[in-house]
């Protein structure tokens, strides 16, 4: 090698220069720029790298060094009180929220209860002026029960027996007049009982039974019960029977026309749809006989009673809602006294009047039994009824 050729290594034995002591010892030990490897300097011998890049590489590699910040600065016992220092306000600020909200949390509570609670005492004094007055209600309902109604309903009851009791005993009286009369035979139908004779100068009465004319009349009678009974018409014209007739109804029925005359009573069969059903036969017997002239008044004192009559009647014989009515073939009534003026004004106008009691009607006024056809049912004594309201 000439000894004049500068060794490109030579930099690294010579002294620095005095500043760059100087710097070099001001600054701490920590923060020196990293030394050539020893690789580098057998790169930079082998003229693969040369002088300007080491150099540059090593001036990089000092400055990054500096700029990390070195921890020994700051104590770490001083940043652990700080940190502690903020968990501690941060508890402290943790519980005062707590404590607020609760204190809030009981007020509020107080506040409701003690609204609930005036709401509660108001309604409890409401309601107890409400019992007292429904209890003020109550004494003065009794009160008058005791002093009216008791005496009322006593007095009725006496009232009702009585004129049971009357009722009874004359039915009796009239069936054991019935029962010595001379009655003909078989042919003849008893004459009804009290009839008004009608004077020599009428063209005709309500109801004529002639002798020369009755048989007639009973085998017609007969006729009519024996097709019911074996041969019934469910579709048969309006006015006719169109049910199946049992021959124990036959029975109250031919006891009705040929025993009692057109007038008495009959034991119920303990259901009113079996008395509309014999009623039904008597309507239809009688619709054939006198036609137009027929007029059918029920008595029953309920309009529930009323409203089975009607329906159980339209079954029966097949009519419509048509047929009730003033001035049609069937009238309802619910009191004795509305029934006898109309039965008194179809008398009047040579109309023949039917009057069918219900059983239910233990009061019958006796002024019912003047009219030529009327027909009560009464319950039988062996047998309870179950269509009482």
């Amino acid at each position: 090698m000439n000894p004049d050729t500068p060794n490109p290594l030579d930099f690294l034995v010579e002294s620095p220069p005095e500043e760059s002591t100087d710097v070099i010892a001001a600054m701490p030990e920590p923060e020196l720029a990293p030394q050539p490897s020893g690789l580098d300097v057998l790169l930079l011998a082998s003229g693969e790298v040369n002088e300007t890049d080491l150099t540059e590489e090593l001036t990089q590699g000092f400055e990054s060094s500096a700029v990390v910040p070195s921890l020994e600065n700051e104590p770490l016992e001083q940043l652990k009180a700080n940190l502690l220092q903020e968990i501690n306000d941060l508890y402290t600020q943790k519980n005062a929220l707590l404590s607020e909200q609760l204190v809030r949390l009981q007020i509020e509570i107080r506040r409701l209860v003690s609204e609930g609670t005036k709401e509660l005492e108001q309604r409890k004094q409401i309601l107890e002026k409400d019992i007292e007055r429904l209890e003020r209600r109550q004494e003065r309902v009794q009160q008058e029960m005791r002093t009216t109604f008791a005496g009322a309903s006593q007095e009725l009851a006496i009232r009702v027996q009585g004129f049971k009791e009357y009722l009874v005993g004359s039915l009796q009286d009239l069936a054991a007049a019935a029962d010595q009369l001379e009655l003909g035979g078989n042919d003849a139908w008893v004459a009804p009982i009290s009839m008004p004779v009608a004077d020599a100068g009428e063209s005709s009465s309500p109801i004529a039974f002639a002798n020369q004319s009755f048989t007639e009349q009973k085998r017609q009678i007969q006729r009519l019960i024996e097709q019911y009974r074996t041969r019934p018409d469910y579709y048969g014209p309006p006015w006719q029977l169109r049910r199946t007739f049992e021959p124990v109804q036959a029975e109250r029925v031919q006891d009705w026309f040929f025993v009692k005359g057109g007038r008495g009573v009959t034991r119920s069969l303990g259901s009113r749809l079996q008395n509309i059903l014999i009623s039904s036969a008597v309507v239809s017997i009688l619709s054939d006989l006198y036609g137009d002239r027929l007029r059918a008044l029920i008595l029953a004192s309920s309009p529930e009673r009323l409203g089975e009559w009607r329906r159980g009647l339209q079954d029966c014989l097949g009519i419509s809602r048509s047929d009730f009515g003033p001035d049609k073939g069937i009238v309802l009534f619910e009191s004795p006294e509305a029934l006898i003026q109309k039965a008194e004004r179809l008398t009047d106008e040579n109309q023949i009047p039917l009057v069918l009691i219900d059983e239910t009607e233990e009061q019958v006024d006796l002024a019912l039994l003047q009219f030529p056809l009327w027909l009560a049912f009464v319950p039988d004594s062996k047998q309870s009824s179950g269509y009482f309201y």
